[in-house]
C-alpha cells in the first residue's frame, strides 16, 4: 500500500511504445500500468534496456508514438503536450552536460523557459531558484564547461523548477555523478519535494538509490512491469518475483558464483512470485537500509 494515500496525480494504464516496423520492430513498453498519488515518489527501476526511460519519455510527450491512457492532474493526455502541461511536469535528464546548451550560460539557461511562457519577474526568479538548488548568485553567468558535473546537474534541476511544477520526471538523476556528489544530489532533492509538494517518478538502476528516495515501485524487464511493492518491502528484501529477487543481489556488487546462478527473464518468463530460484544473501537488508 501506498504512503501517500489519496488522489492520484499520475496515472498510466496499458501503455504501449513500439519502435520500427516488420522484423525491425522492437515492443519497448509493453502494457504499462501503474498510479502515483500527489506528493509521493514512485520509481521505476530495471536494469539498461528495460524500458523505463521510454516509459519517461511518453509521459513527458518527447516520444508522441503510444498506445494506452496516461491521465496527469486529472487531464487525459495526447500525442501532443501544450504549454500548460510542462508548467505542471518538468524533466530532469541523466547527462546534465548533454542536456545544457554549452554556449548558453546559466543565466541564459534559467531565462528560457520564463521567456516562452513569458512568465514576470526573471532576475527574481533566476536568483530564487539558484538559491533553492545550493548554487550562488556567482554562478549565474558561467558555461557549463566551467561548472562540475554536480553544479551542472543543480543548474539543470533550477531550469526545472524555475516554472513551478508540481512534478519532476527523474531519468537517472545522479548515475553519471561521483558517488558523494550523488548523495547531495539526492538530498536536494528530497528536500525539495517537502518544501515544494512535489510529486516524482524517478526511474533508476540502483535499489538503494530507490530505498533511499522512493515509497514504492515498480520493477521492468523486457518492457513489462514484473512487480510492483512498497520500498518497506524491498528493505524487508519480501519480493516475489525473481527477478526482483536477481535484481536487489546484482546491487551488492560483483559475485561471480550469484552471477553464473541469474537467469535471463524473457517476456513470457511467468507471473510474479514463480519460485524462489535467486536465495537473497543476509546482507541484503542492511545494504539497503543504510540508504547510498
Amino acid at each position: 500500500m501506498s504512503a501517500h494515500p489519496g488522489k492520484a496525480m499520475i496515472e498510466v494504464e496499458k501503455l504501449n511504445v513500439i519502435f520500427g516496423q516488420s522484423e525491425d520492430r522492437v515492443h519497448a513498453v509493453r502494457d504499462v500500468s501503474f498510479q502515483v498519488p500527489e506528493g509521493a515518489t514512485f520509481g521505476l527501476v530495471g536494469e539498461s534496456g528495460s524500458g523505463k526511460s521510454t516509459v519517461l519519455r511518453a509521459l513527458s510527450g518527447l516520444n508522441p508514438e503510444w498506445t494506452g491512457q496516461m491521465t496527469v492532474a486529472g487531464q487525459t493526455l495526447g500525442p501532443k503536450r501544450d504549454k500548460a502541461f510542462y508548467k505542471l511536469a518538468q524533466m530532469v535528464f541523466q547527462d546534465p552536460y548533454g542536456s545544457l546548451h554549452p554556449r548558453h550560460t546559466v543565466d541564459r539557461i534559467l531565462m528560457e523557459p520564463l521567456a516562452i511562457h513569458r512568465l514576470d519577474d526573471p532576475e527574481n526568479r533566476i536568483e530564487r531558484v539558484l538559491g533553492e538548488v545550493g548554487l550562488g548568485p556567482d554562478f549565474r553567468f558561467r558555461y557549463p564547461h566551467q561548472l562540475s558535473g554536480g553544479q551542472r546537474q543543480r543548474v539543470a534541476i533550477a531550469r526545472a523548477l524555475i516554472l513551478e511544477p508540481r512534478i519532476l520526471l527523474l531519468d537517472e538523476p545522479t548515475s553519471a555523478l561521483d558517488v558523494s556528489v550523488q548523495a547531495e544530489v539526492l538530498n536536494l532533492l528530497q528536500r525539495l519535494k517537502k518544501e515544494r509538494g512535489l510529486t516524482y517518478i524517478l526511474v533508476s538502476h540502483d535499489l538503494s538509490v530507490v530505498a533511499h528516495m522512493c515509497d514504492d515501485l515498480a520493477v521492468m524487464n523486457h518492457g513489462a512491469v514484473v512487480e510492483e511493492l512498497a520500498v518497506a518491502q524491498l528493505k524487508r528484501h519480501e519480493p516475489k518475483h525473481p527477478y526482483t529477487r536477481q535484481l536487489m543481489v546484482a546491487s551488492l556488487g560483483y559475485d561471480r558464483a550469484a552471477v553464473d546462478r541469474f537467469e535471463d527473464f524473457g517476456v513470457e518468463s511467468g507471473a510474479p512470485g514463480r519460485g524462489d530460484e535467486t536465495t537473497l544473501p543476509p546482507a541484503v537488508e542492511s545494504e539497503h537500509n543504510r540508504g547510498p
